[in-house]
């Protein structure tokens, strides 16, 4: 008979022990430096364990217009299955991974503020948090290993580091050279880790120098009276992770950066310079070791700026009634463009503009890139008992990246075909170079526009508004966009706002070509048709560029090609009599091509082509559908169980469900009723 697990006995059955003793190990100084030099990266500064950490997760290198890019997997966000990934920002994090790269060879840019700049909504902030999180998983793993010290004095009372520092710190100046090249073994990697500069903290030397006393000197005898912990870095616990938010100017105080003194102490040891008696809690205190965030730094008070220039520049701060402490963090901060405006117009800011990096963040302007964002959120699996109808979340993204891009100075192109070009698509008469070349022009592209907050608001929106609506379909979120445009907080004029608006009718005229696009491929989902079709016109093509005849399957004749059929189908792509002798040739050259890569031609391998051939066998069935009788809500049998047939494909092949599939088939034949039956090339 087996016997019923409880929970507690099921979640001590999921308990790790070992690993708890292994995150919370304590050893002696000597301990510790066996572990420093069987792996000197434990003892790494700030910026060398934040670039390993963000190694550590992998990297992708591609090649996008002649520019060679890394994707950094660590933003796609491994700790929370992508709850808070970046997605399209690959260049401007590239530049943030470089200059922590750099910090880490102690090039210079260790000593800098580095500051995360552009508009509201640009993942600034999600950024700082997932190197938040970083930190504290790489803190947890073996090759993030990181130690500090507490006193333990015979017959005293426990002191931790206040500050968590370095155990080698313990280490006097005049030992340091000797003792490191034994650690090191002479030189190599293990030398550039450990260059230990800084000094203890004012509470850790006060209780050195205090034992050293005590011990006439002998320095071993006081290591011995300290034991070292395994550090684990937490931002709720504040251990190693700050962060400073500004708040009112004239309720801010300096002290929140570098502690305080603790006056109920002083009673106890004195003196309110006794370092017994001090707070070593401010940001600037507990990050030591880490991170420290400061949330639009620029709204600071000056007072709070000369601390952080001492603390960027020289790795110092200076406590209340103490000589100057040695901090080792990463100092990042965000803010948004007027701020920074602000900055660069203040003559007063000048030390504070020169010790700062700045990283521009801008909006994503690749298309594809922006859908990601809105599909995180907007999934199956977060939005329960209401369905997104196919292209709701494209047609959004679309609308937020137009309002981003600048108007193109090339006079045959217009903003929705720059968008495809940045997206990677291909247009007649633009190559990599003519993409190079708008992107030079538009200095502040991806700088302004429509933040995808505003898009996911709207969305919400919509999903809560109609309970007894089950399906969500663009038309509803494009009429949500345009009624929030009039009480948008951001839109600081009319013309922007009528901007917006037009851009609006933009994307509802790119929706009418997609959705007549999928109704066409419904209705002509019979494969082996336009195989067929495709097939014909290949034979027509090679025997014309070739100047050969086809052979008739059915006389066995050979006759010339079938220059009505070839027209046909090209005309449906706008292919002029001039140019389809170059668009015959393009063709052949694609499957030749194809042919020496070892891949064979299908009908669908090149998009021109195979909306010409699903736009030509729509024309040849579409008037045995009867697709307009909807409008008229005149439907015959027969064309019912036609229509219903293409109802099921857009059901079961494109993400449609019934009532989207209904509405979109209303739509598309509303168009055909008007007589609206151009076709997008």
């Amino acid at each position: 008979m087996t016997t019923k697990m409880s929970i507690l006995e099921k979640i001590e059955q999921l308990q790790d022990q070992n690993n708890f003793r292994d995150l919370h190990w304590e050893g002696t100084f000597d301990d510790y430096l066996e572990i420093v030099k069987q792996d000197p990266r434990v003892a790494r500064t700030a910026y060398q364990r934040i670039y390993d950490m963000i190694v550590s997760y992998g990297q992708e290198e591609y090649s996008s217009r002649r520019e060679n890019l890394i994707h950094y997997r660590f933003f796609e966000d491994p700790f929370e299955n992508g709850k808070d990934a970046v997605f399209g920002l690959d260049k401007p994090l590239m530049e943030l991974v470089r200059i922590f790269q750099s910090a880490a060879r102690r090039y210079g840019t260790e000593r800098r503020v580095l500051l995360l700049h552009g508009p509201v909504g640009t993942a600034k902030s999600t950024i700082v948090r997932l190197l938040k999180k970083g930190l504290e998983a790489y803190s947890h793993t073996e090759d993030g290993r990181l130690y500090t010290f507490f006193w333990q004095p015979d017959g005293g009372e426990r002191m931790d580091c206040p500050m968590h520092e370095e155990p080698l710190h313990l280490i006097p100046f005049e030992f340091r050279d000797v003792l490191l090249k034994e650690l090191s073994g002479g030189g190599g990697e293990a030398a550039q880790l450990l260059q230990i500069e800084n000094d203890l903290c004012p509470a850790c030397r006060f209780m050195f120098n205090h034992l050293l006393e005590q011990a006439g000197g002998d320095w071993v005898q006081v290591v011995r009276q300290v034991r070292i912990r395994r550090l684990l870095l937490s931002e709720k616990d504040r251990v190693g992770i700050g962060t400073f938010q500004p708040k009112d100017e004239k309720n801010q105080d300096s002290t929140e950066l570098t502690g305080d003194i603790n006056y109920r102490k002083i009673a106890e040891f004195g003196s309110d310079s006794d370092p017994r008696a001090f707070n070593f809690d401010g940001e600037l205190n507990i990050a030591n070791r880490g991170l420290v965030e400061f949330i639009e730094i620029l709204k600071l008070d000056v007072a709070f700026l000369y601390d952080l220039l001492t603390a960027s520049q020289e790795h110092k701060i200076k406590p209340k009634k103490f000589a100057h402490t040695d901090i080792d963090e990463v100092i990042l901060g965000h803010t948004n463009e007027a701020e920074y405006r602000r900055l660069i117009n203040n003559e007063y800011m000048e030390a504070l503009r020169d010790r700062t990096i700045k990283i521009d963040i801008p909006y994503v302007i690749r298309y594809s890139d922006e859908i990601h964002i809105y599909e995180r959120d907007f999934n199956s699996r977060r939005v329960v008992g209401k369905h997104i109808a196919p292209h709701t979340l494209e047609i959004a993204a679309l609308w937020a990246v137009l309002t981003r891009l600048e108007e193109p100075k090339h006079a045959s192109l217009n903003l929705l075909q720059k968008l495809k070009l940045y997206d990677g698509r291909s247009l007649p008469g633009f190559t990599e170079d003519s993409v190079l070349e708008l992107q030079s022009e538009a200095k502040s592209e991806g700088m302004v526009g429509i933040s995808p907050r505003y898009i996911q608001d709207k969305l919400s929106n919509i999903l809560v508004a109609d309970q007894a609506c089950t399906c969500v379909n663009p038309f509803m979120l494009m009429r949500e966009l345009e009624v929030g445009l009039r009480h948008h907080s951001l839109i600081t004029s009319e013309d922007q706002r009528k901007h917006y608006t037009e851009l609006l009718s933009v994307v509802r005229g790119e929706y009418d070509d997609i959705v007549k696009n999928e109704v066409q491929r419904a209705i002509t989902a019979d494969e082996a048709a336009i195989k067929r079709l495709a097939a014909n016109y290949i034979d027509n093509i090679k025997a014309y560029t070739q100047r050969n005849k086809v052979r008739n399957p059915y006389t066995g004749q050979d006759e010339a090609p079938n220059e009505r059929l070839m027209r046909s189908i090209e005309e449906k792509i706008e292919i002029s009599e001039s140019r389809k002798d170059d668009f015959r040739r393009e063709i052949m050259n694609y499957i030749g091509a194809l042919a020496l890569d070892g891949k064979t031609f299908a009908w669908d391998s090149n998009d021109r082509l195979r909306q010409a051939l699903e736009q030509k066998l729509f024309e040849d069935q579409k008037d045995t559908i009867k697709l307009t009788s909807l409008v008229s809500n005149v439907v015959d049998a027969e064309t019912q169980e036609k229509i219903e047939v293409v109802k099921s494909r857009l059901i079961k092949n494109m993400g449609y469900c019934d009532v989207c599939a209904s509405d979109v088939l209303s739509y598309v034949a509303s168009i055909f009723a008007r007589g609206d039956t151009a076709q997008p090339a």
